[in-house]
């Protein structure tokens, strides 16, 4: 098992000299800081780290960011953008992702050229498919390598080796763009992604690690977390708590959903007609 790990470690290092110099797309999730950890210790200046800052990312990751780069020596940008600005992406259509991660990548790709640099990795894992990930399209056009995903590496792998590195984030749970929390059709604002991100913060202060808040027409918050963490909500005192709290935030309605948090729930709404169209980038009426 362990030489398993080893020759994982040893191709991801030899993929990484391969590209000689690389801009590793940042976020400040397990995946991404595992990357930029191995790159920057295997090619020194040779690696870039780049951030996206927008009303789309969570405080924690870019508390999560900002902290990496305050410990350690590591060349980087910030990069600031909004994807509000592109109706394709405000509209919030069935293929919101592949507008996102097209503007994000586009401007990551314009930012290292600067540096001289021609390959941008994304922390992509072998475990990263299926669902409905219409990002993955726009990577792909744009010519995004995946070092980890070639060098076979799963979830599993990267946190075992993140805490082989004393990585921080080595048990952090999955994270995701704020606009990911809004059901399809429903229009995109800063203050509703403000009020997902605010409503979030509370269950997190309460002790809640795994979670979602999505946010529904008519102005709904559907709690979603981890399903060993549900019962937590089993108690009339915290659930008046939370619903009070989430009124202050200007959530008309809370609902917990009784099958706990699992990755991509929204997709379930979508039918197969509605993915086929949207991986072909048509745009679908919701």
């Amino acid at each position: 098992m362990l030489s398993t790990y080893n020759a994982k470690l040893e191709k991801l290092k030899q993929l990484l000299h391969s590209y000689e110099k690389i801009a590793i797309a940042f976020s400040g999730g397990v995946d991404s800081t595992f990357l930029l950890a191995v790159a920057n210790e295997e090619l020194g200046d040779g690696a870039l780290a780049l951030t996206i800052q927008s009303p789309t990312i969570t405080d924690d990751d870019l508390r999560d960011v900002k902290a990496f780069y305050l410990k350690n020596t590591v060349n980087y940008k910030i990069i600031h953008l909004n994807q509000l600005d592109r109706p394709a992406f405000r509209h919030n259509p069935a293929d919101r992702c592949y507008y996102c991660k097209q503007m994000e990548f586009s401007s990551m790709a314009d930012e290292a050229k600067k540096h001289g640099i021609h390959w941008i990795a994304a922390g992509i894992n072998l475990d990263d498919k299926g669902d409905y990930r219409p990002g993955m399209r726009a990577l792909k056009e744009i010519g995004v390598v995946s070092p980890l995903k070639e060098a076979g590496m799963t979830k599993t792998d990267i946190r075992y080796f993140s805490k082989m590195y004393h990585l921080p984030t080595w048990n952090k749970p999955a994270s995701s763009c704020l606009a990911s929390r809004v059901q399809y059709g429903e229009v995109i604002t800063e203050e509703k992604l403000q009020k997902i991100s605010a409503a979030e913060r509370v269950l997190k202060d309460m002790g809640i690690r795994n979670l979602r808040v999505r946010y529904h027409h008519g102005n709904i918050a559907r709690i979603e977390v981890a399903p060993e963490e549900r019962a937590f909500f089993f108690d009339a005192t915290i659930m008046d708590t939370v619903a009070a709290q989430f009124r202050k935030i200007g959530f008309s309605y809370t609902a917990l959903d009784l099958q706990g948090y699992r990755r991509g729930s929204l997709n379930e709404t979508l039918d197969l007609e509605t993915k086929q169209k949207a991986k072909m980038n048509i745009h679908v009426s919701r």
